[in-house]
């Protein structure tokens, strides 16, 4: 969006216009508008930022840490082993839409004392800027909703961004325009009136301008005390600037005073921010050191501490006394936000120097509950577990680990399994060196489930079926089958054995899967397992389970263990089982197992042809699929007794909008009646005011109130699809392709659920191919099944406030 306007002698135009949030100053950044930009320090430099998830305003920024984000449409965590993810910061009595913008800590003079410190963002979709109480939790913070700093009844108002001046007062900039979501078939977008709004106390007036070059070193460090940090920020870079102008290195006689200058503050001054910004600015000028450091590492203030540990880490190394010290530091320190800051630092750390410290926060095991801690020492751990194994090994294979939830439940669990994923020799000896120091035989077989979700993640490639014969051979299987024989009713030791191929587990595995008189769930289980394996010689067997009368659980679960293999008999007799009296929900299931693969697709499309099939057994999302497999000949199939599946024109698809907005117009809708459409029609994907799924979009916070966005979704849903509802596609390496929406995705799966709600776990080593699908779940043509009233009916409850 342009934005023209003129702000002390700046002409704003070609973009939208924000200031940096550390340097203050204004700076093209965008062109386009809609994003969730924002980001602030607060006054000890925790970092804040907004977000586009709805009931949530910011996440909590640390260093080194891995965050929530949108699984299904970016993929997982760029480190496998992470095996955990920040969320979001937990907020109460979330207002507005869904899209939070521009967020700032206030931190200036002009407002109230009760705004101060408090988080100010836009809400682009529910027309406002509201502001927040940030609320200390643990290492980390959680927010609640304060107020309304302004709410604006004019739907074109969208802010995009949130700021602050020299003057305290706070600048919105407004995207101005109809639309503030996603554009429609005919947008033409209006980039002439976006705007600048200036927030103040009525009567405030613009402060003298200060030119911060002309200041003295002396003045410039009695603003850098100012009570506003618009002008600390800037009299902190001045100071910089120049004395780096002087001396790059930092090393002139100016800068050596003010270095002197500087730690006299950030050691003696009581006040705590005086000696935080002072240590900023030292640091920023070179006066950082390790002599300093240990004088600093005994500070009264918290935030002083914990940004000495910080400024550490970021030397990557430390000597040997400062090692020492530090370690002695991480077993007394009392304030957790400065142990969550030696977790972050001990991952940049050499393995030697770093283990120390973890190993004092084991014996310690004061932060189990803590939101952040317990993850933040795992990445500490992983981070050296391959290339410092010894120095790891050695502090886990010690009895004390056991007496510790934080090295028990946390760490150890964590370990075993990122060992077990290694897919080396040397990984394996280290799985068996800590399951053999586990303090009983109960303790040890505890821990077998974390070496299964450690094989889980390993690539199913062309020779991992080498390396399962030698993982058989191993002192590992052994040990294994050694647990197994003593618990054989635990199905994770079974699942394991299973999966490494382990021949008596396997014998009986399926023999009690196959026995009618074994306990229902375990034999659904069990048939789950020997899925993995895609043993020919279980075709017939589960042929016979899928052909029988036998629970609706187990003949599904029979029917994901075929689905494994491509062969002609199977696809004879699935077609055969759809056409008896077999109940829908598994004839549906037989379908989408069939459409899975381009040979037994084939079959089932040529049946239609010869009509021995009814074209109307196949739902249109299924058809959908066969798209995906890339065969002219079953695509020739599909237009012939389908009809063209692809999408409607740009100009069809917006005279149907057209079309939709008259029937609007012509009356009146009924709420009531409105709702029981929904439940009808939505829920099985939708939640509104906590009612329905959550497959697609919750619409509470939705952009309801824009009629030509609900059309617009309604007639071309995959032109609006947001970006955490992108269904995706999965090729797997035995042939399939399977579609549906990512709920869940961790280091060893993905679970997709299609439109039907209908849940699948598919493992990463299974994947041989995964991307987006350009269609959304929602079909198109769901308001065909609409009378104008009834649409009316349905829009005047998707409309309403409560």
């Amino acid at each position: 969006s342009t934005v023209t306007a003129n702000i002390r002698g700046v002409e704003f135009q070609q973009g939208v216009w924000r200031y940096h949030p550390l340097t203050r100053e204004f700076e093209l950044f965008c062109e386009g508008g809609g994003n969730s930009w924002g980001l602030d320090f607060d006054r000890t430099g925790r970092l804040f930022y907004s977000t586009n998830y709805g009931g949530f305003t910011m996440l909590h920024g640390v260093q080194g840490g891995y965050f929530v984000k949108s699984f299904g449409k970016h993929g997982a965590l760029h480190n496998p082993h992470a095996y955990g993810y920040f969320d979001h910061v937990p907020h109460a009595n979330f207002r507005g839409g869904h899209v939070t913008v521009g967020g700032i800590v206030y931190q200036e003079d002009l407002f109230p004392e009760v705004f101060r410190n408090q988080y100010v963002a836009g809400d682009l979709l529910g027309h406002g800027v509201y502001w927040h109480h940030i609320q200390p939790r643990g290492s980390t913070v959680q927010t609640a909703h304060a107020g309304e700093l302004l709410v604006s009844h004019d739907s074109w108002f969208a802010p995009t961004d949130v700021t602050t001046g020299p003057d305290g007062a706070i600048y919105v900039t407004d995207w101005n325009d109809a639309r503030t979501a996603h554009p429609d078939p005919d947008a033409d977008w209006d980039r002439s009136n976006g705007r600048i709004f200036r927030l103040a106390p009525k009567g405030a007036k613009m402060p003298a301008t200060i030119d911060f070059a002309k200041l003295s070193h002396e003045a410039l460090n009695r603003v850098r005390q100012h009570s506003s940090q618009w002008y600390v920020r800037r009299a902190r870079q001045e100071l910089v600037r120049r004395l780096r102008q002087l001396d790059p290195s930092f090393k002139s006689a100016e800068a050596l005073a003010q270095q002197q200058t500087l730690f006299k503050d950030a050691t003696n001054s009581k006040d705590e921010i005086v000696a935080l910004e002072a240590l900023w600015t030292l640091h920023s000028i070179g006066g950082f050191d390790e002599e300093r450091a240990q004088q600093l590492l005994s500070s009264p203030h918290v935030s002083v501490r914990m940004w000495t540990v910080r400024f550490l880490g970021d030397s990557k190394w430390l000597s040997p006394e400062l090692a020492h010290r530090l370690d002695e530091f991480a077993e007394t320190e009392p304030d957790v936000s400065v142990r969550q800051q030696l977790a972050c630092s001990a991952a940049r750390f050499p393995a030697n120097q770093a283990m120390p410290i973890i190993n004092a926060n084991i014996n310690r095991d004061i932060d189990g509950n803590d939101p952040y801690l317990p993850l933040l020492w795992w990445w500490a751990v992983e981070k050296h577990s391959l290339e410092g194994r010894e120095e790891v090994l050695k502090r886990f294979l010690r009895p004390t680990v056991w007496t510790s939830q934080l090295g028990r439940d946390v760490l150890l669990t964590r370990l075993i399994r990122r060992y077990a994923a290694e897919r080396t020799v040397e990984g394996l000896n280290s799985v068996v060196s800590l399951l053999n120091a586990a303090p009983d035989d109960a303790s040890r077989r505890g821990l077998w489930s974390h070496v299964l979700l450690g094989w889980q993640e390993q690539p199913r490639d062309s020779t991992f079926a080498g390396w399962t014969t030698q993982v058989s051979q191993h002192e590992l299987a052994k040990l294994l089958l050694q647990d197994w024989q003593l618990a054989r009713d635990d199905l994770q030791l079974t699942q394991l054995a299973v999966n490494l191929r382990l021949p008596e587990p396997i014998a009986a595995a399926t023999t009690e899967a196959f026995d009618t008189k074994s306990e229902l769930s375990r034999r659904v289980a069990l048939l789950h397992m020997l899925s993995g394996l895609a043993e020919p010689k279980l075709i017939d067997a589960v042929l016979v389970v899928l052909e029988s009368e036998q629970d609706l659980a187990v003949r599904s679960a029979a029917l994901q263990v075929l689905a494994r293999f491509e062969d002609v008999r199977i696809t004879q007799q699935l077609i055969a089982c759809h056409q008896s009296s077999t109940p829908e929900s598994l004839k549906s299931q037989v379908r989408d197992v069939l459409l899975g693969r381009a040979s037994s697709a084939k079959a089932w499309l040529t049946a239609i042809d010869r009509n021995e099939i009814e074209a109307s057994s196949t739902s249109l999302e299924q058809v959908r699929r066969v798209a995906l497999l890339g065969d002219s000949q079953l695509d020739a199939l599909v237009t012939k007794h389908f009809g063209k599946l692809q999408s409607s024109s740009r100009e069809e698809k917006l005279a149907e909008v057209r079309r939709l907005n008259n029937d609007l117009r012509a009356g009146e809708g009924d709420a009531r009646s409105g709702r029981e459409l929904f439940t009808k029609h939505c829920a099985a994907c939708h939640q509104l005011f906590g009612e329905g799924m959550k497959i697609g979009p919750d619409l509470t916070s939705a952009n309801r109130q824009d009629r030509d966005f609900l059309l617009v979704s309604l007639v071309d849903p995959s032109s609006v699809i947001r970006k955490e509802f992108v269904s995706v596609v999965i090729q797997t390496t035995g042939g399939r392709v399977l579609t549906g929406l990512a709920i869940d995705r961790n280091d060893a799966s993905i679970t997709i659920a299609d439109a039907k709600g209908e849940k699948q776990v598919v493992l990463n080593s299974e994947i041989d191919e995964l991307r987006d699908s350009e269609v959304s779940m929602m079909p198109d043509n769901l308001y065909l099944q609409l009378k104008p009233q009834e649409l009316r009916d349905l829009f005047a409850y998707l409309q309403t406030k409560k």
